[in-house]
């Protein structure tokens, strides 16, 4: 039988594709793996302890860390029971921690390690209903998780069963707080029916079996990873979770994924490192290398000439099979969402065989609304795909992208007035982007609409799609483009310091701070001349005018950048307010 909600995966792939190795962590320098028959027994052991703890239907419970199989063993536990999930992003700030555990409710608490621990500890006060931590790690004077599953009574077993088989469809499994730009957290309610609907729509898309394997890295307190885990769960793909980026490179090769997932910056750090790597290649194998990366940046889905695909098929064999091998060599799908994707990226990586799909969607959507498809004549580049099957896409009148199907939320946790507000009385999600539908169905992001911003001469801007074109760029790594309610668009940029350098030892440059290079006029000119090439083609009300260079990249944990690495504006403009009065002066 089709599995009815999000617990029932577990038992759809042992029916299905048992597997010895469903899902794995490295620990200690060793796979720890959890066949099919582990996991849903650890689950179910798991389960019972919380039930030992007071856990009952429609309790919160709350989940912060990266990447383990003790994220997917808890979860399936919490969602046994019909208990709620709420994850965390482990790099959350204290006070969204206690934010969070206060808003939802959650009577427990698993933590990655002892940072996570402090904040949740730290939580407490604030929060009445929080009375259990556990760790996942072995942390001086907090519970181990081990603790929970040896709570577990037998003579609770047929009430569990109970609880399970209680579970509805249309049953909240989940509450998951966006990190959002502005403001505090908002709680997106999430159905199991929102999200396997989701798995089973998106399954057409990614071409994975049961034999393929996946590596997932990407937090699983974000639904797009963690959408991600049902799938591979439910297709019987083996998932071997990755908790730190540090040794990313190193488990991707050991691992040899078929597919996995990738946000955009990810996938531009590994061309800078690969396009690094060409500039030290010096004469036939330089020009090779760079013939091929100009062959790449042509590529296109249809219409190569037949002399093209000759040079191709020669350009993979000689320089991108290398590309290949750095990602395992067995890739069939590298899925890229949460930010847009450069074309120019999704263009090169295809030419040599790696194919980056890149989708659109929401938490809200749970998350995903389209999705491109290498098979079926489903790939256009600079769009991100076709609607999945289900789901209906329309654009309002002013441009904004609206959406409808059965992945839609049920609505905002405690607040019906910005649920009213998101999701209209036809049941449409005001998604918040702008965009467009291509004759032939794809569609297309250009922008956010609470982004876009007006001059003081009353014209509009659209500042993403200058930041995508300048993030184009090698000499740029962060990009802002600012200007509302000012005469003139403008640009606040950190500059690829890796490259910078590089850049200067060729030209002769100094380089003894960033502070001291940035303020160099010949690297100030250059890299407006990268500006000047973006505004190619745009208005004059569109066109940044002047740029400002900043010595320290935006992070998370200064709070200038989210958790899905979207930039927060105002902070953003907050902290460099002297910097933008220069500008404009």
């Amino acid at each position: 039988m089709e599995p009815k909600r999000l617990h029932d995966i577990p038992g759809y792939q042992l029916a299905r594709y048992p597997k010895e190795t469903a899902i794995a962590t490295k620990e200690g320098g060793q796979w720890r793996s959890y066949s099919t028959q582990e996991l849903i027994d650890t689950a179910e052991r798991i389960a019972l302890g919380l039930m030992q703890l007071g856990v009952a239907p429609g309790d919160k419970v709350a989940i912060a860390s990266g990447n383990r199989s003790e994220w997917c063993l808890v979860d399936q536990a919490i969602l046994r029971i019909g208990a709620i999930g709420v994850p965390i992003y482990p790099t959350s700030s204290a006070e969204d921690y206690a934010y969070v555990l206060e808003h939802s409710g959650a009577k427990v608490i698993f933590s990655a390690n002892a940072e996570i621990h402090a904040k949740a500890l730290a939580a407490c006060p604030t929060c009445a209903t929080l009375g259990h931590l556990y760790t996942f790690d072995q942390v001086e004077g907090a519970e181990h998780w081990s603790a929970v599953p040896a709570l577990a009574k037998e003579t609770d077993r047929p009430t569990l069963q109970r609880y399970a088989e209680q579970v509805r469809p249309n049953d909240l499994a989940t509450i998951i707080y966006t990190s959002g730009t502005t403001g505090r957290p908002k709680g997106v309610m999430l159905t199991h029916d929102n999200i396997l609907s989701n798995v089973l729509a998106s399954t057409t898309r990614f071409p994975v079996d049961s034999q393929a394997r996946a590596i997932s890295f990407l937090p699983l307190s974000h639904i797009y990873e963690r959408m991600l885990m049902y799938l591979y769960l439910y297709n019987g793909v083996s998932i071997h979770f990755q908790e730190s980026l540090d040794d990313l490179g190193d488990r991707i090769r050991e691992v040899a994924p078929d597919v996995f997932t990738a946000v955009p910056r990810l996938l531009e750090k590994i061309y800078d490192k690969i396009v690094a790597k060409g500039e030290t290649l010096t004469g036939i194998k330089r020009k090779l290398f760079f013939w091929a990366l100009e062959l790449g940046h042509n590529y296109e889905v249809h219409g190569r000439s037949p002399w093209y695909n000759i040079q191709l098929a020669l350009a993979r064999k000689l320089i991108f099979s290398k590309w290949q091998a750095a990602l395992g060599g067995k890739t069939r799908v590298v899925a890229s969402g949460s930010a847009a994707l450069q074309p120019r990226l999704a263009r090169v990586f295809n030419a040599a065989g790696i194919p980056v799909m890149e989708g659109y969607g929401l938490t809200e959507s749970s998350p995903v609304i389209s999705v491109n498809d290498l098979r079926n004549d489903g790939l256009r580049f600079g769009t991100v795909g076709r609607p999945i099957p289900g789901v209906e896409v329309r654009i309002a009148e002013d441009g904004e992208i609206l959406a409808k199907g059965p992945n839609i939320m049920v609505g905002y946790y405690k607040d019906e007035a910005m649920t009213r507000e998101t999701i209209d009385a036809d049941g449409w999600l005001h998604t918040g982007d702008i965009g467009e539908i291509t004759p032939e169905g794809f569609l297309r992001i250009t922008d956010r609409k609470k982004e876009m911003f007006k001059t003081s001469g009353g014209k509009y801007v659209a500042p993403q799609a200058m930041e995508n074109k300048l993030k184009a760029s090698r000499f740029i790594e962060q990009v802002m483009v600012i200007g509302e309610n000012r005469r003139f668009p403008a640009a606040l940029i950190v500059p690829q310091f890796e490259f910078l350098k590089e850049y200067c030892e060729r030209k002769g440059i100094p380089f003894t701070s960033r502070e001291q290079v940035i303020a160099d006029q010949r690297i100030m000119d250059r890299i407006f001349r990268e500006v000047e090439r973006a505004n190619e083609g745009l208005g004059q009300w569109e066109q940044v005018k002047k740029i400002a260079l900043l010595p320290k990249e935006w992070t998370i944990d200064t709070g200038e950048l989210t958790p899905t690495l979207k930039l927060r504006r105002k902070p953003i403009l907050a902290r460099h307010a002297d910097v933008v009065e220069r500008i404009y002066a």
